[in-house]
């Protein structure tokens, strides 16, 4: 077995770091003086510390938060929005490479995956959403009419919501951080991120950046970095926080809604999913399978829009099995530092452990037709091989349970109604794809689905202009686009005489 951490020194390899956290435009350590460890999951070795918030740092965060909202231009003043985001964009683009390295180093995300999932798209988004911060239609007039014994113009205006709490998953920390705080500020909200204690730097970095190359006003942007979930539940409990934004699993989700219920905040999530690739008959499976079952191991399975199940028509179910077994069995885990590497690490031990058991559920569940299990490649690190299980009910809890790991599980069915009715047999809505011969009838399924976002022959559906979300239990609200910005702005009627 190999030791990847014997060709790696992140000491010397990260020009990018930062431990502090961002308050009221400073970079300062937590009021205990507390830290903790930042781990590369590839490794499994330390390769930093980060100062741990507790709740007296989180409610500074809020203050100064709420502070720049109330008393400064932020959420008066487009142009200047749209002007300091640019600098922000500019400079984390001129440390591309240096941000790059430290997702991969805290998150195992392979190098392939930053110009696609992860430093590229998320620089993207900012400079999208402040453009939009300077071009959107902020006050609409409706036609003059008679109303309650007035001639009256009415005025529509959308203003800022407020302080918005940023709560950010591991799987892609630095282009989901981005996708909270961009819209977010771009909409003239303040905001207090808190990023997850997996990956503070990619967050960290952020802060850091902004402070010394922006013109941001102090307390616009905070970050907070804990190992504390009660700093998460101190953010969504403060009644000066008007919005909370999350990106996590359905469990956390549920206990944040309970958390905001007393001061009704409004509440963005984006949750998990289970999400079905529909392959249709008249599919090309030699593309088909090949794109299904390489994007369920990509970034180790850690995706909530992945297409987990795999739905094959019973006629050609042989064929795509043997596709996939292929497939799967010829990706394999390796150092997230080689550009050639798909598969990197799970995120931590304790993420290694739960997937481990999946696998393990998985057996009795299912015909294994590619194994699974920790990968023997290397000696350290939290490395799993893809597994395929054929011939799962879809009812079975490998089907239904959203694993977060390489592990795509097969279902035959006999019948297009069938299909779409396993494909909508679930909590969760977020993704899904369908694939065959003639598009528009591909499109019609797509149609059926009940979930947010649907890929028709591996054509792609994320985009800037374009909202993503999930329907069901897979999350309220949306992000990116025009709908994502309008998440963060609140409707005001007036009355104008005419």
């Amino acid at each position: 077995m190999a030791d990847i951490s014997e060709t790696h020194s992140e000491e010397t390899e990260l020009v990018l770091r930062e431990s502090r956290m961002l308050i009221d435009g400073q970079l300062v350590d937590a009021a205990s003086g507390r830290v903790f460890e930042n781990i590369n999951p590839a490794t499994a070795a330390v390769i930093g510390i980060t100062v741990d918030a507790a709740a007296e740092d989180a409610d500074a965060a809020v203050g100064a938060a709420r502070r720049a909202f109330d008393s400064t231009n932020w959420a008066t003043d487009a142009q200047l929005r749209r002007r300091v985001l640019h600098q922000l964009a500019d400079v984390l683009e001129k440390h591309a490479v240096d941000l790059g390295a430290v997702v991969t180093a805290e998150a195992g995300a392979p190098v392939a995956l930053h110009d696609r999932m992860q430093i590229g798209p998320g620089i993207s988004a900012l400079r999208w959403a402040a453009d939009l911060a300077s071009t959107y239609e902020y006050e609409r007039h409706f036609p003059t009419r008679s109303s309650l014994g007035t001639e009256t113009r009415p005025l529509m205006r959308k203003e800022p919501a407020g302080v918005v709490a940023a709560i950010t998953p591991w799987n892609y920390p630095f282009y989901l951080n981005m996708t909270k705080i961009a819209p977010a500020l771009a909409a003239g909200c303040t905001v207090v991120l808190k990023p997850a204690p997996d990956t503070p730097w990619s967050a960290t970095m952020i802060g850091k950046l902004a402070v010394e190359y922006t013109d941001m006003p102090a307390g616009v942007l905070n970050i907070v970095t804990s190992s504390d979930n009660a700093v998460g539940e101190a953010l969504t409990t403060d009644p000066r926080v008007d919005v909370v934004t999350f990106t996590g699993s359905t469990a956390t989700g549920r206990r944040i809604l309970t958390a905001v219920a007393p001061t009704v905040k409004r509440t963005l999530l984006e949750l998990g999913g289970k999400s079905a690739a529909i392959v249709l008959p008249d599919a090309d499976l030699q593309a088909a399978i090949p794109y299904i079952a390489g994007s369920v191991c990509s970034h180790a399975g850690q995706g909530c829009a992945l297409t987990t199940r795999l739905l094959l028509p019973r006629s050609r179910y042989a064929e795509g099995l043997q596709l996939a077994r292929t497939v799967m069995e010829n990706l394999v885990p390796g150092d997230p530092t080689d550009p050639a590497t798909l598969i990197g690490p799970v995120i931590s031990r304790t993420q290694f452990e739960r997937v481990l058991s999946y696998m393990e559920l998985g057996r009795t569940e299912g015909r294994v037709m590619v194994g699974g299990g920790r990968s023997d490649r290397y000696e350290r690190g939290f490395f799993l091989n893809p597994m395929l299980i054929a011939d799962v009910d879809p009812g079975a809890r490998i089907a239904q349970e959203e694993i977060f790991g390489p592990v795509l599980v097969a279902i035959p069915y006999d019948t297009e109604e069938e299909a779409v009715e396993i494909a909508n047999n679930s909590l969760y809505g977020l993704s899904g794809s369908v694939f065959g011969a003639d598009v528009a009838h591909a499109v019609d399924i797509a149609r059926r689905i009940r979930a947010g976002t649907i890929a028709v022959n591996g054509a792609a559906f994320m985009g800037d202009d374009v909202p993503f979300g999930g329907y069901r239990q897979s999350g309220l609200g949306r992000e990116h686009g025009v709908e994502g910005f309008e998440e963060f702005l609140e409707t005001k009627s007036i009355g104008v005489p005419a």
